[in-house]
């Protein structure tokens, strides 16, 4: 008993040395987000503001085109998970329901988009959508993240769809339903999970991403993550405004998190009860 009791206080210990790790870096990044400009740049490193301002929050909301590029951001986040998650339900309801020539091929196609760096593709990227003109547009970008995120879509979403028996699909067409009312009244509520674990990486993986972005457009046209990337200069950082800037566009992440957390863990324990 004893040195069970040992062995659970010594890896609750090391629990919690690695969590103090995690969450060290998001609360340096807060305390500098509220430090005036002589509390960051000293020698000596401070855990606690001092004298706490807001001046680096101010400095970053009326810096140029902030309001423009959180603008960006949204739209071009919402819009590309939003068309994802349903392409990548279609096309994942398709692979795993039907039966049909080629649908192992594109199985395997689908992994292996998954293991190609998408920064390899940058430059056939862009000469293809400069063709089509549309560089330094939204639509443009949105399609290009539409790429980046369906394939591992779909394969997620293809797991949820298989381990619904195709049995509740055919007792449902027994009572009376039709195909689409067996589709939105039996594998949609069941695979609930999977869609809001797709809309969770869908979100995060566009919210966060600035290459691709950088690469495409203009100053006009990027998000927050290349607004955030373009205040480190060769002439030095301003770290204070920077925090501050960070810690802004994390919210949007965090509070959607904080509300589709409630959804999945409704949806694991929905699915764990059978009836």
């Amino acid at each position: 008993m004893v040195r069970r009791r040992s062995a659970t206080l010594a890896w609750n210990a090391i629990g919690l040395a690695f969590a103090l790790v995690m969450v060290f870096p998001v609360y340096w990044m807060l305390a500098t987000a509220f430090k005036p400009a002589n509390e960051v740049q000293t020698f000596t490193p401070q855990l606690v503001p001092l004298h706490p301002t807001l001046d680096n929050f101010r400095s970053v909301w009326h810096a140029p085109n902030f309001l423009v590029d959180l603008e960006n951001s949204l739209i071009i986040t919402l819009t590309s998970v939003a068309i994802g998650v349903v392409v990548g339900f279609l096309g994942a309801l398709a692979i795993a329901r039907f039966r049909f020539y080629g649908r192992r091929a594109i199985i395997l196609v689908i992994l292996m988009v998954q293991m190609i760096p998408f920064t390899a593709l940058l430059i056939p990227l862009y000469l293809t959508l400069n063709r089509v003109q549309l560089t330094n547009t939204l639509p443009g970008v949105i399609l290009t993240y539409l790429i980046l995120v369906l394939p591992y879509t779909v394969w997620m979403l293809r797991g949820f769809i298989v381990n619904v028996p195709r049995e509740l699909d055919e007792a449902a067409m027994v009572d009376g339903c039709t195909r689409l009312q067996t589709f939105y009244k039996v594998i949609l509520p069941l695979t609930a999970p999977g869609l809001v674990a797709a809309a969770i990486y869908g979100f995060i993986q566009t919210w966060n991403e600035f290459i691709i972005i950088n690469t495409l457009n203009g100053a006009s046209k990027w998000n927050l993550m290349a607004f955030l990337a373009a205040n480190q200069t060769l002439r030095g950082t301003t770290w204070g405004p920077l925090m501050a800037g960070a810690t802004l566009t994390s919210l949007p992440v965090v509070i959607f998190f904080l509300i589709i957390q409630r959804n999945v863990a409704l949806g694991l324990t929905a699915g764990a009860v059978k009836g």
